[in-house]
């Protein structure tokens, strides 16, 4: 086995280590990730992405959430809505799985690190960390904010209900253009109708 090889297999089992071990400390964030990488590939497809990009989007999908590794248990598993320092905190998520991927040397290093950065900025601006607007947030973050609200929004949660899909559809709808893109929102609005992850 060529070098090479071995560092890509190591790497490979690295992942998978950092993702079991976020599946202990929260199983429902590993959960979420998964299907985040489900929704995300769907969409990666819908708008022409080649395999490379696809690869490139599932693996920021499966690694958007990451850095919730870092963040205390109090706070990441807390039933009651944050103060503004628990805030700040649970904000500090995307810096820290940011961290974790450049240290991971992955191929395509930079530009999974740049998408799980920035998977909650908004399209006017009002995200963070960086409050990036419009195309300034790279296409693959763009695609993980969207497939991360709606199955954000599908997934029971300390903090709220389960929402239907008619529900969810309601509040992305009236988010479009202000969180999210309005030219993938179209797409996405066709394909999760027919998409098997589409919740009830």
């Amino acid at each position: 086995m060529r070098v090479f090889d071995i560092e890509e297999k190591m790497i490979c089992e690295c992942s998978k280590a950092l993702l079991l071990a976020l599946r202990q400390k929260d199983e429902h964030t590993q959960m979420h990730s998964q299907r985040v990488v489900d929704i995300s590939e769907e969409l990666g497809l819908s708008i022409g992405f080649d395999k490379t990009q696809i690869k490139i989007l599932r693996i920021s999908a499966a690694f958007h959430d990451i850095g919730k590794i870092g963040i205390p248990d109090k706070i990441l598993l807390k039933t009651t809505p944050f103060d503004d320092e628990e805030w700040k905190t649970m904000q500090s998520h995307t810096l820290k799985s940011e961290e974790i991927i450049k240290s991971m040397h992955l191929e395509d290093n930079g530009i999974v690190a740049n998408a799980v950065r920035h998977h909650h900025e908004y399209y006017d601006g009002k995200g963070y960390p960086d409050k990036l607007k419009g195309e300034e947030i790279s296409i693959y973050s763009r695609i993980l904010s969207l497939a991360d609200s709606y199955d954000a929004m599908a997934s029971p949660r300390p903090y709220h209900d389960k929402r239907s899909h008619d529900e969810i559809m309601s509040i992305l709808e009236s988010e479009n253009g202000i969180k999210h893109d309005p030219k993938l929102f179209k797409k996405f609005k066709v394909l999760i109708e027919k998409s098997k992850f589409k919740v009830d």
